[in-house]
């Protein structure tokens, strides 16, 4: 399970974010997660609950938010949310797609005290 991982990414990025003495407890972290990149969220909550233990993020509230598919269409020239990687263009139906986005995982920002 790669979300395990992936817990253990955020956990030190969190770690060092809240190193500072005037931070005692982490309450909440918002990641973001594009459709394409292959994150099972609920293996990644129950991930999350297990990494966190002993850290301030401890007990924080993991807010995951869904990232739409993006491509640029060389038929119509528009940027345009697809559902599939290999989906036609919404908007033209044109094939000629180049992906722009929605494989990406980032944490947006975290709430703490």
């Amino acid at each position: 399970m790669h979300e395990m991982s992936l817990c253990e990414g955020i956990r030190r990025v969190v770690d060092q974010a809240s190193a500072a003495d005037d931070i005692s407890r982490v309450t909440r972290v918002r990641v973001e997660i594009g459709k394409f990149a292959g994150v099972e969220k609920k293996a990644l909550s129950f991930a999350w609950d297990i990494v966190m233990r002993g850290s301030k993020a401890e007990g924080a509230e993991l807010e995951m938010i869904d990232l739409p598919g993006r491509a640029l269409c060389y038929d119509c020239v528009e940027e345009v949310e697809i559902e599939e990687r290999l989906s036609p263009c919404p908007k033209c139906g044109g094939g000629k797609l180049l992906p722009q986005g929605g494989d990406e995982m980032q944490i947006k920002d975290m709430e703490v005290v």
